[in-house]
């Protein structure tokens, strides 16, 4: 390999589970995924919900990790940020194998309720629809411990209406 060659290449990022203090504060998106979404009035049920749910930080710590989805939800509660005082917006984005898959959902989540793979939130629809039933899905949960959420598209457009605009 060449000097040049090396000064080239990144290095991969490290993936490992993170201990539970350093959960509270670190800024990261959260990812939950499922192999099927029920949903009601108020409610989303993400059924066959994956063991762990998947973390990433963007600058300056960039990191990537997974915590057992169980701790996640008993997380929910802890601390002067948690949750439980902010709901975070998620977004729920749906993958069909037919390319019917329903448009991505902006949701408020609070009230978590997780009995074995099934998770249940009370929700808030912010934008979109939610489908009575769906095949695979994933669920990006905004960061953890941060007063104001980063700001998306949907998050513009929404806080825009919001003030009036």
């Amino acid at each position: 390999m060449t000097e040049d060659q090396s000064q080239h290449e990144t290095l991969p990022l490290e993936v490992k589970t993170i201990p539970d203090p350093q959960v509270e504060r670190i800024d990261a998106l959260f990812v939950q995924s499922a192999t099927a979404l029920s949903s009601g009035p108020g409610t989303i049920t993400l059924h066959g919900l994956a063991d762990s749910t998947v973390y990433f930080a963007d600058r300056p710590r960039r990191e990537i990790g997974h915590i057992p989805s169980r701790r996640f939800i008993e997380l929910w509660e802890t601390g002067a940020n948690s949750f439980a005082v902010d709901p975070p917006n998620a977004v729920l984005s749906f993958l069909d194998q037919n390319g019917t898959e329903p448009e991505d959902a902006v949701v408020v989540l609070r009230e978590p309720r997780l009995e074995g793979d099934v998770l249940t939130y009370s929700v808030e629809v912010m934008e979109g629809s939610l489908p009575p039933r769906s095949g695979p899905c994933a669920l990006f949960i905004d960061v953890f411990g941060r007063p104001l959420a980063p700001v998306g598209s949907s998050g513009i457009r929404r806080r825009k209406r919001a003030k009036g605009s």
